[in-house]
């Protein structure tokens, strides 16, 4: 006889209350120890500070871990970040990107970019190894080259994401990477509820990603969620 419940077996509400509790806790559990598992030095932290007291947002440090390996995955010489923030994200792209790397990171704030200029330094980064442009992204990308970048980084305006996606698929080289930042939007963008209109910008991103022929698409469950697409 098999040890194993028939397909018609039920689970009762109790059970289902407990075991739901259990895996809530468990992958509670899983992501504080994923934003743990990579160190962040002094430059991060102030950089961080600086965030919090602007009232910014920045990436969780599981996120800028995952952000590193995929820089380093695509052996990333040329990376385009939208939204510079006070450098967060930027350090960890710098880490993972060739020493010989170049961000260019764009942000309609210049007094960001002071700290994140600050916080590369801090960090150990040349200043050649970035590029700061102000001004809002929209503006700025279509200046920059096709096929010129190995990654795009996408955390700005969430209302722009599918412009910016389509940006992205002209910067990027074959091969390629693209990500964005924040697609779970505080669990909104899941609910099934009435929602603002940037989580509606974003579940059409979401769709839009995981439909097109020309990416190969994953949904990375770290930070904020972080949407994650190679260019074929």
């Amino acid at each position: 006889m098999s040890r194993f419940p028939a397909p018609t077996d039920t689970v009762t509400p109790r059970q289902s209350r407990g075991q739901e509790r259990v895996i809530t806790g468990n992958r509670q559990t899983s992501w504080a120890f994923a934003d743990a598992f990579v160190a962040e030095d002094e430059a991060l932290r102030w950089a961080r500070d600086r965030a919090r007291e602007a009232g910014l947002r920045s990436v969780s440090p599981g996120t800028g871990a995952a952000l590193r390996m995929l820089a380093a995955t695509v052996d990333a010489k040329a990376v385009a970040e939208i939204g510079t923030g006070t450098g967060v994200s930027g350090i960890h792209l710098l880490h993972g990107m060739r020493p010989d790397g170049v961000l260019t990171t764009v942000d309609p704030e210049p007094d960001r970019q002071q700290f994140a200029r600050q916080a590369f330094r801090a960090a150990g980064f040349a200043s050649n190894r970035a590029r700061f442009i102000p001004g809002r992204a929209l503006d700025v990308l279509p200046r920059l080259a096709d096929a010129g970048y190995d990654l795009v980084f996408c955390d700005g305006d969430r209302l722009e994401c599918l412009d910016y996606l389509a940006e992205s698929l002209r910067l990027l080289r074959p091969g390629g990477l693209v990500a964005f930042e924040g697609v779970f939007a505080d669990g909104r963008t899941m609910d099934s509820g009435p929602q603002p209109a940037e989580v509606g910008r974003l579940r059409e991103l979401l769709r839009a990603v995981r439909e097109s022929q020309d990416l190969v698409p994953s949904l990375l469950p770290v930070g904020d969620g972080l949407l994650c697409a190679v260019k074929r």
